[in-house]
């Protein structure tokens, strides 16, 4: 299976150190830890919103080779806290959501002309993710965006996820801390404790710097 998403070295302010992994086409993973181990900076280093040492590519394609506008178009951070500048939902979008895709996620058309600031938090989690699904990202980078949902709301979200990552071949990295939330999105295999990820690429480069010691030897 070819590589969609390389991660090597990458490191930022707030990680406890330099993490490398690989994503696939449709591969869906969860990623939980302890607060403060850097998830969340993990995810915007990614995204290229933040400066970080290490190489990112996509499909082959180096993130330092790609304007950071188109490429967080295609490996977009979701954020558990959505921003809006404007009055209303609508004039967010370049292209508005069918009443299908709204209710969909348990909202309605009528919530796209109404006032941002009488919009619930989980409304605007549900609508800053229809949002970033028009522009057909490859890779999805969802930071804890059921967060301020009830039930029924979270498995709607999942669904679209789900349905969107497969029908787009589309991977997802999703930050979690449900146990339940974990084994719906995420295989066993798929969901990744942070920190085992960190010792993991501090064991390869280990390993790696002792073969080219015997190498040179």
């Amino acid at each position: 299976m070819s590589t969609l998403l390389n991660v090597e070295q990458v490191h930022s302010k707030g990680m406890l150190s330099a993490i490398s992994f690989e994503l696939h086409a449709a591969q869906k993973v969860v990623l939980f830890g302890e607060s403060g181990t850097g998830k969340s900076v993990l995810f915007r280093a990614l995204a290229d919103l933040i400066p970080h040492q290490g190489q990112v590519s996509l499909s082959g394609k180096a993130q330092t080779d790609i304007c950071p506008e188109h490429w967080r178009r295609q490996v977009m951070y979701f954020s558990a806290e959505t921003a809006w500048w404007k009055e209303t939902a609508d004039v967010h979008f370049d292209t508005l959501p069918s009443s299908e895709q709204l209710e969909a996620v348990g909202l309605t058309i009528e919530q796209l002309t109404q006032p941002i600031s009488g919009l619930s938090s989980g409304e605007k989690q549900r609508l800053a993710l229809l949002r970033g699904l028009s522009y057909q990202p490859t890779v999805l980078l969802l930071d804890e965006i059921t967060a301020n949902l009830d039930k029924v709301a979270t498995l709607k979200v999942e669904a679209v996820v789900k349905d969107y990552c497969q029908t787009h071949s589309a991977a997802m990295l999703w930050i979690s801390h449900d146990e339940a939330q974990k084994n719906r999105l995420a295989d066993p295999e798929n969901q990744w404790d942070i920190e085992a990820l960190y010792q993991d690429t501090a064991q390869s480069d280990s390993k790696s710097q002792q073969a080219c010691s015997e190498d040179v030897s």
